[in-house]
């Protein structure tokens, strides 16, 4: 049985502050029915995993280097990250294919650090309004895949998490409606059965497209939904917990 994960991405916000009352919150809360996890900017990694130490929030980075170590200013290894206590990092994220150029090649070598540093790795997919309008959805997605497909191991796919992001619902405000979200997390499903019906039996597959309250009882009720990655929602600890809770 493939357990939730309600995934908290809080991007390029927050303050030390922040932090410690954002997790304070949800600490206090008490322990939820899902997996959780925050991915906090780099600066507050370490303050994360301080404040989460001894609960059961999982704390992950928004991205790692394609490489171990070397002359490569500003980056952030996978192996560092996995040095300080996190246990989890998201990759390929819309906005790092759009904004930094990264392509498919690119989120397979992160990929395979991340693994090799024993993180779990939270690969996002998706397709922009454009694309969906021309009915490319599904190659789009299909091609983001293939290569994590081919190149990974059975063993690799044990702590890889998977995540539908509509680019077009990605802080618009606009939801893909649950059966859009259902077809197109039950097409990746069918994807990874093509690699190994026990692949597509445990990899988790979180929705990413501005995930709220009001909508996330509707989202993860669809049978191949297995929770969200949580954006703007996530810096909200009422919002957020409504979240965890649904």
């Amino acid at each position: 049985m493939r357990r939730t994960l309600v995934a908290g991405n809080w991007k390029m916000n927050a303050s030390v502050e922040d932090t410690r009352a954002l997790l304070a919150g949800i600490r206090d809360a008490g322990e939820q029915s899902c997996e959780i996890a925050v991915f906090p900017p780099f600066p507050y990694l370490t303050l994360a995993v301080e404040l989460t130490a001894g609960s059961a929030i999982q704390v992950g980075a928004q991205n790692c280097a394609d490489q171990d170590s070397g002359a490569f200013t500003g980056e952030v290894s996978a192996a560092m990250l996995s040095d300080i206590g996190a246990s989890m990092v998201i990759l390929g994220h819309s906005e790092r294919r759009s904004l930094y150029g990264e392509t498919d090649a690119v989120v397979l070598e992160k990929t395979k650090k991340a693994l090799t540093s024993g993180l779990i790795a939270v690969v996002c997919v998706g397709e922009t309004l454009n694309e969906r309008q021309k009915g490319e959805e599904e190659v789009v997605v299909g091609r983001q895949l293939n290569l994590l497909l081919q190149e990974l191991s059975d063993a690799d796919w044990k702590n890889i998490v998977i995540a539908y992001e509509p680019v077009w619902a990605i802080g618009t405000g606009e939801t893909a409606t649950p059966e859009q979200a259902q077809a197109m997390h039950a097409y990746i499903r069918r994807l990874l059965a093509g690699r190994s019906a026990e692949i597509a039996q445990d990899t988790r597959v979180l929705y990413g497209g501005s995930v709220k309250a009001a909508n996330a009882v509707e989202l993860f009720s669809q049978p191949d939904i297995d929770g969200g990655l949580v954006g703007g929602a996530s810096l909200d600890v009422a919002e957020f917990l409504g979240i965890c809770r649904a």
